[in-house]
């Protein structure tokens, strides 16, 4: 089984009026896509949801100088990373399959790198 990363992208305006039923509705959705993981024959190995990105702090490193710590994230855009799954799945396909399902505005899916072995990953 391989693992994918499903990265979460979706506008932040969601939590400015957001109301206590409005969450349980969300998280409604998110249980019932773990219900599909599951049903295809995958896994959610772990997953969670981020506080907003103003609540951010980047680390740059520098070369030859200390590291540069700034607040808020690295770049602005209209959609934020909200979120992410770690999906274990049999492939590609069957990840992006389950990404159609996943209830965010933009996943990004990304295999895991295997770093278990000596060699340097594919190029």
């Amino acid at each position: 089984m391989a693992q994918y990363m499903f990265l979460l992208f979706d506008s932040e305006e969601f939590y400015d009026n957001l109301t206590a039923e409005a969450w349980q509705d969300t998280m409604k959705l998110h249980t019932a896509f773990g219900e599909a993981v599951e049903a295809a024959g995958a896994s959610i190995l772990g997953g969670a949801a981020l506080e907003k990105s103003s609540t951010a702090s980047t680390v740059k490193q520098q070369p030859g100088g200390a590291p540069l710590v700034t607040d808020g994230p690295f770049i602005e855009t209209k959609e934020a990373l909200g979120g992410f799954y770690l999906i274990e799945c049999q492939d590609l396909d069957q990840a992006l399959a389950l990404a159609k399902l996943c209830p965010s505005g933009n996943i990004e899916v990304r295999p895991v790198m295997d770093t278990s072995g000596e060699s340097a990953p594919p190029a």
